[in-house]
């Protein structure tokens, strides 16, 4: 069945309507493309029709590209895979070509047929691109549609013509942000910004209007009029040489020169801009053929949309658990962490109870939502009708018997297991029996928590990342006698409150801790050795960590990590190895630089609470002339001490499954998203690389980078970690 269908009214205008049957958003395929290509044809041979309409039967316009066909571009053309996809993407380009000129006659610019777009509702990637190519685009009233060119986001850019039309709308620095951002707008930011042309509550019967007013000159895109120039000035005009200038050196400090799709989208932009608008695209069509053959994009693509949205449509799921939607939730302690999941808990709809043992205590909770909604209304988020419907939800108190008829408790408050389990009996004496209990703990085992539960299969961990109402990772934790209906629980309260989830077995510091802390060990351990601070930050940084290890460690405060770091010595005994950073940290701790929160700690800051520069009394207390490494070298070290981790996790059987370990670590703590995650980065390394590596690392700094039997035997065989898996799960 076609994606595409065709109808015609008495004045001869027809109607090009997308249609995905099976599925929920319009999202273009190698058919539709084809479908679309035989009825643009239709349209354009027949002589009845006056002009066309492309408009969308769904509430959404489209989505834009399969990425799951993208990923697999490569296998178009197994012996040439790059001219295969070089080939797939002109034939695109020729498609919507054949939309712009619409059966004109290009020298004399006449006889074309006009071709309007019309949006319903949102409108992304190929969406756009196709409407970029109509003569008008008209956008439904609809505050709630987003309109743009999202595609930097997964590891590619525009490759179907958006990016050389964009720029030669608007010129470089007006497009740059929908470009290089991946910017999305409502219909009337739209307007404004000049990417479409109309907001309208009629769309279709102004479409109509303008098809039958429409001269031959209105169908002359400007790149197409022969006086055309570029907004801005091309890169050899004085004006736009400056430009050109300043968007490289930006372009290349916000992505470090990691993300390969920033480049070539770059050098479309500044190589297209000097030829003609033909030309151009097939530079277009070059640099994203590029990108596609670069393992970066391919690994973005499968961990940032085939897998996260896998994960968030419940790909871990117990399958034969009923629907667990959360209708009423309990949250015992009202600091930031318990007040944020308030906020995104009501944000969705659910009612909650937040206690605390004061009420006033309680009460600020509350008065955290309400300002952060004060905040939305001042940017013109959210109304303060919304403000008030949110807030109605939450009930801030100290009376236990308000949890009575609630069906998930999410307990957040100090993380001391004595306190902990005071909290659950006490609650445990209210509520009812097929209540779900959960723990938002980040480093306590839940097994161990759990003993203080009468229920235990009905008790699990959902650990939160703060702030939760910015990040988008929740961590599931199963204890040794966790139910599946308390897992089908979290997983649906997760869906709820539209964030992604993984699911780990109990282990200290479960997944995201277990590789984050030796991250962050891996730079303290390099400041005692004598190594200059800010090559280990920028060592960092230069392999696409969003914070360096130090940095990381002042944002989460010293004193945390000196918590830690007494409690897992406690815990370890003898195995302990940490006492090299230990001895960095603790020192910090002793000179009251507690971090950010303290305007003190491996960084100085400001009055205003500013991060200003490695704090010198760090480099005269450790840094030795001569000590420095390799930037490779110190590179290896903070990547390979969480890649192990997650490595590590898998083998053990922390990690159940391939997909959250990569999803889960770009979430959880921002591992180098132009990888893929550490097990694609592994992956592209190859495993047996990457065990040598490890032999050299572990022979020069110790046994913590000694490589996992599971890496060493991957190497063995020649596998990778997305080889072995079966629908993920590694075997």
């Amino acid at each position: 069945m076609s994606d595409f269908t065709k109808t015609q009214d008495a004045d001869g205008v027809a109607t090009l309507t997308w249609d995905c049957t099976n599925r929920s958003m319009n999202v273009m395929s190698e058919e539709g493309f084809a479908h679309l290509n035989t009825i643009v044809d239709s349209c354009i041979s027949d002589k009845a029709i006056k002009g066309v309409i492309i408009t969308s039967a769904k509430a959404d316009f489209a989505a834009g590209m399969d990425l799951a066909i993208i990923s697999k571009i490569k296998e178009i053309n197994p012996d040439n895979p790059a001219q295969g996809c070089f080939d797939m993407v002109m034939k695109i380009h020729h498609i919507i070509r054949k939309i712009e000129l619409a059966g004109m006659d290009f020298k004399t610019q006449k006889g074309g047929k006009p071709f309007v777009a019309v949006l319903p509702g949102t409108a992304l990637g190929i969406g756009l691109e196709i409407s970029l190519a109509c003569h008008h685009i008209i956008a439904a009233d609809n505050p709630k549609a987003k309109i743009g060119l999202p595609e930097i986001k997964v590891g590619i850019f525009p490759g179907a013509g958006g990016t050389t039309r964009l720029v030669r709308k608007m010129g470089v620095m007006a497009a740059s942000p929908f470009l290089f951002q991946g910017k999305l707008s409502t219909p009337t930011q739209a307007l404004a910004a000049g990417i479409i042309h109309a907001v309208s509550s009629t769309p279709l019967q102004d479409a109509k209007e303008w098809i039958m007013a429409a001269k031959d000159t209105d169908l002359i895109k400007p790149w197409d009029a022969k006086d055309y120039k570029m907004p801005g000035g091309s890169p050899y005009h004085p004006t736009g040489f400056m430009t050109f200038v300043g968007a490289s050196a930006t372009v290349n400090a916000q992505t470090m020169g990691v993300y390969p799709a920033a480049k070539a989208l770059l050098s479309a932009i500044y190589e297209g801009a000097s030829v003609p608008f033909d030309t151009a695209l097939k530079i277009e069509a070059r640099q994203f053929t590029s990108v596609l053959m670069n393992p970066s994009s391919s690994n973005m693509i499968r961990s940032l949309f085939i897998n996260k949205g896998a994960l968030e449509k419940g790909a871990v799921r117990p399958a034969e658990v009923s629907n667990q939607s959360v209708r009423k939730l309990g949250i015992m302690g009202s600091g930031m962490m318990g007040a944020g999941i308030a906020l995104v808990s009501a944000q969705a709809g659910i009612n909650v109870v937040l206690i605390d043992q004061a009420q006033k205590c309680a009460d600020k909770g509350k008065g955290y939502v309400a300002a952060y909604c004060d905040k939305g209304i001042v940017h013109k988020k959210i109304t303060a009708e919304q403000k008030d419907a949110l807030l109605a939800r939450i009930n801030p108190t100290i009376n236990y018997q308000d949890l009575a008829d609630c069906d998930l408790i999410i307990e957040a408050v100090f993380e001391d297991p004595n306190i902990k389990a005071e909290v659950i009996r006490n609650v445990e004496a209210v509520i009812r029996e097929d209540c779900i209990f959960a723990t938002n703990t980040s480093t306590l085992p839940i097994s161990g928590l759990a003993k203080a539960s009468t229920r235990p299969e009905q008790f699990i961990g959902i650990h939160f990342f703060s702030p939760v109402e910015k990040m988008l990772l929740v961590e599931i934790i199963k204890g040794k006698e966790t139910g599946d209906r308390a897992v089908a629980k979290a997983l649906d309260y997760v869906g709820q409150i539209r964030k992604t989830p993984i699911v780990v077995n109990d282990a200290r510091f479960f997944f995201a801790n277990r590789c984050i802390i030796p991250y962050i060990n891996e730079g303290i351990r390099m400041v005692k050795e004598g190594i200059e601070p800010a090559l280990i930050e920028n060592a960092a940084k230069l392999m696409g960590m969003p914070l360096g290890p130090l940095q990381l460690n002042d944002e989460t405060s010293v004193d945390l990590g000196v918590k830690i770091a007494k409690a897992t010595k406690v815990a370890m005994g003898t195995a302990y190895d940490n006492d090299q950073a230990d001895e960095v940290l603790f020192w910090l701790f002793d000179q009251g630089r507690l971090g950010r929160k303290s305007s003190a700690g491996f960084y100085e800051y400001d009055v205003r609470g500013k991060r200003v520069g490695i704090w010198q009394g760090l480099r005269d207390q450790y840094t030795q002339e001569g000590a420095n490494l390799d930037l490779i070298e110190v590179q290896h070290r903070l990547m390979f001490a969480q890649t192990l981790e997650a490595v590590r996790a898998l083998q053990e059987g922390v990690l159940m499954d391939v997909r959250e370990a990569d999803v889960g670590a770009i979430l959880g703590w921002g591992f180098a998203p132009w990888s893929g995650g550490p097990l694609s980065w592994f992956d592209m390394l190859g495993a047996g690389y990457a065990a040598a590596r490890c032999d050299e690392l572990e022979s020069a700094y110790g046994p913590r980078f000694a490589a996992p039997d599971l890496l060493r035997e991957m190497a063995e065989e020649g596998d990778a970690f997305y080889d072995r898996s079966t629908d993920q799960k590694i075997v």
